[in-house]
């Protein structure tokens, strides 16, 4: 299987988004996953799959494929988008529309047939044209989508138009202006539509926008003399130096070589506050050098990259279903049938059983064709989670798993690690003390902690940075024990906790003991301090009825102390990564339990817990187990984090409520004749700009 992923321009909603994924689904196509407000289209195929005949099939459907690029793709030609077609047809249905006035101004000319006829037809054959292409070939392929109901409506008024006119030579029979105005409302519904959701996927734009730039390579001649010339930096290459100087965009994840830089990393995590980087740091493509110029080399291209991670993960939530969406698809892919079904009925009822004038009865069969609309059923949960990914996503904040949205609001207890998460997991080496030459002591630890991923050990090496290393061989770390190791010799090390448990550090301190043949050589005592936004974090959790546990490896003294500092409801010390994980999963028995890490060691509780949440600074390991990853240093998003889901999820479930309601109401107003086709269409145009207000509300509402 070949994992594709295409994008595909002329969805307006999800009805077209299923009519993509039936096709696809009939031609063999597995996991395939369509996006109607991104165009995003994701499938497995077979290895043998026709790649052209599956883009002719969606071609036909009224859709272009465009794969393999990232800048923008716009069709060409005057009849290329719906805000040129509304254009060209709007003038017509004016006029049509104005011989309405006639009771009040002399306007004779338009009360002709022939000329309503004249003045309709081109608005109708573009019409049939856009509409009627995708209506007929979405019935070929077994899945009837929103335009079969807008070419019938604007049909049956047309032809019986003629029919009335031209045959019966009955100017009571001329509903020009109803054919024309439902063509040319749809289309305005069609581009207002576009406008509205082109909004909600403008974080994701402004990152697509940052992938593509122009940088400076550095290169050398026969006589090792450096040319700088610009390339675009999709040509670079992991290894390639570049130049990067003060207001220029970094082009590609790189590590600085040489030079000092000031840095605007905010296009990722929503902070403008700007980080000092210098030699062996690293810059993520995307960012901005505010100041400074610095030669890098290049770490990571194209997919590989941190924002094209961050893109497919942003994508990734978007495309997400929850349950009650996956309900309103259902119901969309039989709505076609069922609402052309509703609309014979109606005519039926309306003519034999309250013997209406036929043209009053056609007419309300027309109108409720035109009013039905499945598309705002299935753009309830792609609208809200798109607003709400792009929101959070520009405040530094990524949603990373499926179904996330619905578990916010279950969450009744969330469980912090301490070191890194409540604490800033920058270490300082207060004192240290060895029984062998202190020179060889710092040597041992400094090379046994380059191969550990804990904070401790990151804040050994920064501090101890220069130090000479020893050869050691069969370096492991045990996580949440320490690290092992063996010498030249076949001495064996242990660097880790203190294994008599008779130390007498103070609380507010850390002892990391190293011992040679199970015998203790010496201790490094490290001072650990509370990050400034934890005391309030966890009283928002407090103030929001939401239980607060402290999970951590360290000692009991020390754990119990940063608990009562911030008012934790419960706290468990010296936990192993078994330990946690089935503490986490004892939890989530009882009630849906969060999770808060960031180091190896949470890993494990962090894929456990019913809602995983990740640090930026954390370790890989840990952010690919999170469904939350704020980019931001420390927790001060975490409540905006919680806030954004929870209302997600609220909107979502507006918005279905809203498109149900509305095709409730609206078919049986029209079979009543209490709409006209006109009023439907917009009522139509309506329904799915409401439900895009109600999701772009999500921008500016207070969630925290």
């Amino acid at each position: 299987m070949n994992n594709i992923n295409w994008k595909v321009e002329g969805m307006t909603c999800s009805n077209c988004a299923l009519s993509i994924s039936t096709y696809l689904k009939k031609k063999g196509m597995q996991q395939v996953a369509v996006d109607p407000i991104s165009g995003n289209v994701q499938f497995d195929a077979p290895e043998d799959v026709s790649f052209s005949e599956l883009k002719s099939g969606i071609h036909d459907l009224g859709y272009e494929v465009r794969d393999g690029e990232k800048e923008s793709y716009q069709k060409k030609g005057l009849l290329a988008s719906n805000k040129n077609r509304f254009l060209i047809t709007l003038p017509f249905t004016i006029i049509l529309m104005l011989h309405m006035l006639h009771p009040w101004i002399p306007l004779h000319i338009l009360m002709n047939g022939n000329i309503q006829f004249i003045l309709c037809l081109p608005v109708f054959l573009l019409g049939i044209w856009f509409f009627g292409k995708s209506a007929w070939s979405s019935i070929k392929h077994g899945s009837p989508n929103m335009n079969v109901l807008v070419t019938m409506g604007a049909m049956v008024s047309f032809i019986y138009s003629c029919y009335g006119y031209f045959v019966l030579s009955d100017a009571n029979y001329l509903f020009f202006e109803t054919t024309a105005s439902i063509i040319t409302l749809v289309l305005l519904g069609n581009w207002l539509e576009e406008r509205t959701m082109e909004s909600t996927q403008k974080v994701v734009n402004k990152l697509l926008a940052k992938q593509k730039i122009m940088a400076n390579m550095i290169a050398f001649d026969d006589k090792h003399q450096e040319i700088i010339f610009p390339v675009e930096n999709t040509q670079l290459r992991v290894g390639d130096l570049i130049l990067i100087q003060t207001g220029e965009q970094v082009p590609m994840d790189c590590k600085i070589l040489w030079g000092d830089a000031e840095v605007n990393e905010s296009i990722l995590t929503g902070e403008s506050t700007l980080l000092k980087k210098t030699k062996k740091d690293r810059l993520i493509g995307g960012s901005m050098l505010e100041s400074g110029s610095v030669k890098a080399q290049v770490t990571s291209t194209g997919e590989e990259t941190v924002l094209s991670g961050i893109i497919r993960l942003i994508q990734k939530a978007q495309q997400e279903k929850p349950p009650l969406q996956q309900l309103a698809d259902r119901i969309s892919a039989k709505f076609v049938p069922l609402v052309l079904l509703l609309s014979l009925v109606s005519f039926l009822m309306n003519y034999f059983l309250l013997q209406i004038d036929i043209s009053d009865a056609l007419l309300r069969s027309i109108a409720v064709l035109v009013i039905s609309c499945p598309c705002a059923m299935g753009l309830a949960t792609p609208a809200a989670i798109s607003v709400g990914t792009g929101r959070a996503a520009r405040n530094g904040i990524l949603y990373t798993q499926s179904g996330i949205w619905e578990k916010f609001r279950e969450i009744r207890q969330v469980v912090f690690d301490k070191t890194g998460t409540l604490t800033t997991g920058e270490f300082s080496i207060t004192a240290f003390k060895t029984i062998i030459d202190p020179a060889v002591f710092k040597s041992i630890v400094f090379t046994m902690e380059q191969h550990a991923a804990h904070p401790i050990a990151k804040s050994i090496l920064r501090s101890w940075m220069g130090t000479s290393t020893t050869r050691l061989s069969k370096v492991v770390e045990i996580k949440g024990q320490g690290i092992e190791a063996t010498d030249t010799e076949g001495n064996q090390y242990r660097l880790g906790k203190s294994v008599s448990n008779t130390e007498t550090s103070p609380e507010s301190v850390l002892r990391v003991f190293l011992y040679k043949n199970e015998q203790e050589i010496g201790w490094i005592e490290l001072q650990d301090t509370l990050r400034p936004e934890s005391k309030s974090v966890i009283d928002w959790f407090k103030r929001k009825g939401i239980k607060t546990i402290l999970l951590s490896g360290d000692r009991e003294n020390n754990v119990k102390k940063i608990s009562d500092q911030l008012g934790i409801d419960e706290c468990y010390a010296e936990q192993s990564p078994a330990q946690k994980l089935e503490k986490i999963k004892a939890f989530n028995d009882v009630k849906p339990t969060a999770m808060v890490g960031d180091g190896v060691n949470d890993a494990p509780a962090l894929a456990a817990a019913s809602i995983g949440i990740s640090l930026s600074n954390a370790t890989q390991l840990a952010q690919q187990q999170a469904g939350v990853l704020l980019m931001q240093q420390g927790l001060t998003k975490l409540p905006e984090a919680w806030g954004i889901g929870l209302h997600t999820y609220s909107t979502v479930r507006k918005n279905l409520f809203w498109a149900f309601s509305y095709n409730l109401m609206a078919i049986p107003i029209a079979a009543f004749g209490l709409l006209t086709p006109t009023l439907s269409a917009l009522a139509m145009g309506f329904s799915d700009l409401m439900l895009a207000f109600i999701s772009l509300h999500l921008f500016i509402k207070k969630v925290s």
